[in-house]
């Protein structure tokens, strides 16, 4: 298994020890995962709902931004 797949496996682990339900965190990782590959393939989004304007945040910061991010985002068309 790569070391990739061990650390994202190591990840939902430690989320579902938390009390996150399956379906739940495969959700939310969808989302970062669109947000990473939109920025690596160049896809413009809108004013700070990009990759490294979340990359950039710590904290309550972080998570206060990514639900700002996927309400923007979800206002959207298409």
């Amino acid at each position: 298994m790569s070391d990739i797949v061990q650390k994202l496996w190591g990840f939902c682990h430690v989320l579902r020890h938390d009390g996150i339900d399956y379906g739940d965190y495969i959700e939310q990782l969808t989302y970062l995962l669109f947000l990473k590959m939109a920025d690596e393939r160049g896809v413009e989004l809108p004013k700070d709902c990009d990759w490294p304007t979340l990359y950039k945040q710590t904290g309550t910061a972080l998570t206060d931004h990514y639900v700002d991010v996927l309400r923007t985002l979800g206002k959207q068309k298409g």
